[in-house]
Formats: structure tokens, sequence, C-alpha cells
């Protein structure tokens, strides 16, 4: 049976479940991600600080699935004095918490 293309999209971007360890795993990427930026300083900026964001959008995009607020994250990390900020653990667990009230909802009728 071949899948069309939505189905394959829906696939590739369908949120696992959020388990403990998913959830410690995403967390910790973007606590690191974050306090790498913030170890390389304005450096960093000039040298690294794109790649660690787009390594960890990839990373937490894998573990607990793409969510749409990690674009607008990755967006504010090219911003040179915003990019100190903690934006990948805020937006980490931002998503995290939205899930979580997703899966607490009851069906809509």
């Amino acid at each position: 049976m071949k899948q069309t293309l939505p189905e394959k999209l829906n696939r590739l971007f369908r949120a696992p479940p959020l388990t403990r360890t998913r959830i410690l795993l995403a967390l910790a990427i973007a606590v690191a991600a974050d306090g790498l930026q913030l170890f390389f300083g304005p450096l960093g900026w000039v040298l690294v600080d794109q790649l660690i964001d787009g390594v960890a959008m990839i990373l937490v995009s894998w573990v607990i699935g793409f969510h749409v607020l990690f674009l607008p994250t990755f967006v504010v990390e090219l911003v040179p004095v915003l990019e100190d900020l903690p934006t990948w653990t805020a937006c980490v667990a931002a998503v995290i918490a939205l899930r979580r009230r997703e899966k607490n909802l009851p069906p809509a009728e």
C-alpha cells in the first residue's frame, strides 16, 4: 500500500508520546544549547551559534516531535543580544506543557 504525501508528512510530524525520558532528554538538549551559547558569548555568534541552534531544533524535534513554536525560537536566536536568553529551554518547557494540556483535554464532540 503506497502512502500519499500528506500521509507521509503527517507521520513525519506526528508527536511521539511524552514519556519521562523524552521530557528529560529534550530539556537536557535545550539547557545544553543555551549553556553552550552563553559559554561562547559574542564570539559564538560569529562562529557556532547558528549551528548550535540548528542542531538543538533538530534534536528536540526528534525527541518530542516538531512544534510550530520551535520556528520563532530559532529566529529569535539569530538576534545577537537575545540569543543569550534561555530561549530553547523556555520553548521546550512551553511545548511540553502544551502537549500535556492537549492530552488532558476531553475530546471535542
